[in-house]
């Protein structure tokens, strides 16, 4: 029989402490790994650029929109890399019923919601002269009201939840410089940005922070096409003679960085009110490469 012996402590002090094993016990941390987000207006490009950001660092994520392939879609696709970090919640902003029974699935699901992504939003191109009424109104369902609902249901579940929270508003940069003929657009963001404003005052008290985030134009988020500029870009492409990589070109070059404004920016942006890297509320974070007209007073 052999005798026995046993390892060297430098052998014992590389198998511990050797990389591999290190890895083993390692667990990467993200930054909203124990936070559960709600977003409106989730399939469209924005919308998915903000899903993709919050999921990346950790966060579970509710996409909510209108019910229909989009939302489908975009939920399966998501589930691949995902798996049961995303849901998707069928969801209509301008109905109270519809909104608060999408809260309460998320609640049912993970327990809580920590932070209100307020992306929903629709456009409409005309003059003033040319404007129909009912164009106008259906803005102020989705645009100001769908807003107020949220927000509203926000409020009492933050309050009734107790543990604070974030609200985060996808503005516009329209809400500082408008454009021609596109005064409902321009006019009903106003209204939802001032609203979120108001809750920044009225939430602080319970530890809710309200910010809000101000794009310029966002095109598309991979293959798909932002709908806001599906209805605003043939105007604004007849209107300058451009086609649809002219147009795009020429925001990007309007702009101090000449930066081509993505989503992925939008969705860091809201990320830096979501992680609270600073004390702070009420503000607005400006998407746009820099235009001077548009920088908040």
């Amino acid at each position: 029989m052999g005798t026995y012996e046993g390892l060297r402590e430098d052998h014992i002090f590389d198998m511990e402490y050797h990389s591999l094993q290190h890895a083993k016990l390692a667990k990467e941390e993200f930054p909203l790994q124990r936070s559960v987000a709600l977003i409106t207006g989730a399939a469209g490009a924005i919308g998915v650029g903000i899903c993709q950001g919050l999921l990346e660092n950790g966060c579970h994520v509710a996409a909510t929109d209108l019910p229909g392939d989009h939302l489908t879609e975009l939920v399966e696709e998501l589930k691949r890399t995902y798996h049961d970090r995303i849901i998707g919640v069928p969801l209509d902003v301008t109905k109270p019923r519809s909104v608060a029974e999408g809260f309460r699935q998320v609640i049912q699901e993970w327990g809580g919601i920590d932070l209100l992504v307020v992306n929903a939003g629709v456009a409409h191109v005309s003059s003033l002269a040319d404007m129909d009424t009912e164009a106008f109104r259906r803005m102020e369902r989705v645009n100001i009201d769908g807003t107020l609902h949220v927000l509203s249901e926000a409020a009492r579940h933050f309050k009734n939840q107790n543990t604070g929270g974030d609200i985060v508003l996808i503005s516009t940069k329209n809400v500082f410089a408008p454009g021609a003929k596109f005064s409902a657009y321009s006019a009903t963001k106003a209204a939802a940005h001032q609203l979120a404003r108001i809750a920044s005052l009225e939430l602080a008290e319970i530890g809710v922070r309200v910010n809000m985030v101000s794009p310029d134009a966002v095109f598309s988020h991979g293959t798909r096409k932002s709908g806001l500029w599906g209805e605003v870009g043939p105007d604004r492409m007849h209107a300058r003679g451009l086609d649809e990589r002219g147009l795009e070109e020429y925001y990007r070059n309007r702009n101090l960085l000449k930066a081509k404004i993505t989503a992925t920016h939008v969705a860091r942006a809201v990320l830096y009110f979501a992680t609270r890297q600073t004390p702070t509320t009420g503000a607005t974070i400006p998407v746009d490469g820099g235009l001077p007209d548009a920088t908040p007073r």
